[in-house]
């Protein structure tokens, strides 16, 4: 929490990290891109692609109370696959 003039303000460290626009970019709906048009959009893509692979796996945690979290997770995961088969990353080793 941060005390600011226009009252408290809550600062979230979750995905605070060191890395390219691009990264900060894909935890923003995909709307915000186009204030950056300078963006790499093969990385972007692959930025997002990571950011729903962690999303994914937290719906296996134990303590996970994300309603129908294990069911999203399927849902998600599937996702993944097609996003990495439709960019031509590998998906199988």
């Amino acid at each position: 929490m941060l005390t600011t003039k226009n009252g408290l303000l809550f600062i979230g460290l979750e995905t605070c990290c060191r890395g390219p626009v691009e990264s900060d970019l894909a935890h923003a709906p995909e709307e915000v891109n186009e204030h950056y048009p300078g963006a790499n959009q093969d990385l972007l893509r692959e930025c997002r692609i990571l950011v729903l692979a962690v999303i994914t796996t937290w719906r296996w945690d134990r303590s996970d109370q994300l309603p129908n979290g294990r069911r999203l997770g399927t849902e998600w995961l599937s996702q993944i696959r097609a996003a990495l088969d439709r960019n031509g990353l590998v998906t199988r080793g």
